[in-house]
């Protein structure tokens, strides 16, 4: 039997929780591992002082912009590609394969070329203006943005040949190629900024140079397993095509692209908020916080990325009994862990914090923002299960609504409002994240019992799609 066709048997037929957590269990240690690129980055800059971790975090949103457009293409391509695989059309995933990721690398090269033509004005947008912060910072945040300016086109490409090789089963693959830059990362950093005297430009010279490494492991793994093969004869850039990237990725771009926003809004309403003295130390420890949150939270996405490609194929197949065993399995398990997790950042805020950075005052702003937002964290779980079974079955509307939520539809009213609102003006900007999270859950818990009655329908009903 072909492989392809033992893989559509797999998926549509064992049981699903033991699916969910094997392919799970791949995925969440890439997005755990792989979120070390910025830890890293944040650990070892450090060591340098309070200027070049503010410097570091201000061009944070950069990186950010480019896994957006890498996600955009990535899960655009993928969901469609295991909607396909799982309603039997092998050509037609090929093609959009293929479609997917050349736009991805096009896209890559754009944002390299544009980065660099207009570096002066995107440096001021993301904060890296001595009217706001200190000179050595923005000194910093130049050295950094102008190298990994070079990574753009293989941070896209290497999202793309991830997302399509999860949807379709590949986790372990996709692992592989994560973790291994990953590693390189980790490895690389103290000899760039220390040894060989770079400093931050060292920092991220190492994630270029991991990001490189992973997107030719990643390769490398589409030609040794059973993955769809990218092949330059079937790029078919048609409107069907490119309509449903834009339909299954935009959740994505637009989940991303509010992060990169909201992160901007975040270091401008930190450094308004305290004396201009404490800005560059307001900088440091939310940065500090952001980095520690998005690792715990890349445990929940790579959870939610073992249920997509369930999801996908089960959806083709008209499974949809399967799919709803899933979606409430993976929130209840969601749940529970970030209950877990939250208790452990909670207690132990403060120690967390000084890993990154000695300075009384990072640590001080460091634990109480990090405190805050611990009481909302599993929250997130509904939300994010609930955004990746819209996005996945095709519900673009829904899942664009979710994906914007968290970071651009409160996240960014509550950091531009409550500072003016509350005395002192920084636990406004503590409390910003909690209260995004709360609203975007009270979101979220309707829309996922609209649907639900819904799969019990299309159980019945052979002819009604939920």
């Amino acid at each position: 039997m072909d492989p392809r066709q033992e893989k559509l048997i797999r998926m549509t037929t064992q049981p699903v929780k033991g699916l969910v957590l094997r392919l799970a269990g791949p995925t969440i240690a890439s997005m755990m591992i792989s979120s070390l690129y910025n830890m890293a980055d944040t650990f070892f800059v450090g060591r340098m002082g309070t200027f070049a971790t503010a410097g570091v975090g201000l061009i944070f949103p950069l990186m950010t912009v480019m896994q957006a457009f890498g996600f955009f293409f990535g899960q655009g391509s993928g969901n469609y590609v295991s909607r396909s695989l799982g309603a039997n059309q092998q050509e037609d995933a090929e093609k959009m394969a293929a479609t997917g990721f050349f736009c991805a690398l096009v896209m890559g090269g754009l944002i390299l070329l544009f980065g660099r033509v207009f570096a002066t004005p995107l440096l001021h947008l993301l904060g890296a203006d001595p009217s706001r912060v200190a000179q050595e910072t923005v000194d910093h945040a130049r050295a950094y943005y102008t190298t990994l300016l070079f990574g753009a086109p293989f941070v896209l490409s290497s999202c793309v040949l991830n997302n399509q090789m999860r949807f379709q089963g590949n986790a372990f693959f996709s692992m592989i190629g994560l973790v291994s830059g990953a590693v390189l990362n980790i490895g690389l950093d103290p000899l760039f900024i220390f040894a060989f005297r770079m400093g931050v430009r060292g920092a991220a010279a190492a994630t270029v140079v991991s990001q490189i490494f992973s997107f030719c492991v990643l390769y490398v793994g589409t030609l040794r397993s059973d993955s769809l093969k990218i092949r330059l004869r079937n790029l078919t850039p048609n409107g069907h095509y490119l309509k449903n990237i834009v339909a299954g990725g935009i959740p994505s771009l637009l989940r991303q692209g509010f992060g990169s926003v909201a992160t901007l809004c975040l270091n401008a309403a930190a450094a308004a908020a305290v004396p201009l003295a404490q800005a560059d130390a307001a900088i440091a420890a939310f940065s500090v916080v952001s980095r520690v949150m998005f690792f715990v939270f890349s445990a929940l996405l790579g959870f939610g990325q073992g249920f997509q490609p369930v999801c996908g194929y089960n959806w083709g197949a008209r499974k949809f009994d399967r799919v709803r065993e899933a979606y409430l399995f993976c929130i209840q398990v969601g749940v529970l862990f970030l209950l877990g997790v939250s208790a452990c950042t909670f207690l132990f805020a403060g120690p967390i914090v000084s890993l990154f950075r000695d300075d009384a005052e990072v640590i001080r702003m460091g634990t109480i923002a990090m405190r805050c937002q611990s009481c909302t964290l599993p929250l997130m779980a509904v939300v994010t299960m609930s955004n990746m079974l819209f996005q996945t079955t095709g519900k673009a509307l829904r899942a664009t609504l979710l994906a914007v939520a968290r970071q651009g539809l409160t996240f960014i009213p509550c950091v531009l409002l409550l500072p003016k609102l509350l005395d002192p003006a920084i636990w406004g900007v503590y409390l910003a994240q909690p209260a995004a999270d709360l609203v975007t859950c009270l979101m979220a818990v309707p829309m996922a019992l609209h649907i639900l009655p819904r799969f019990k329908r299309a159980m019945e009903d052979p002819e009604y799609t939920p």
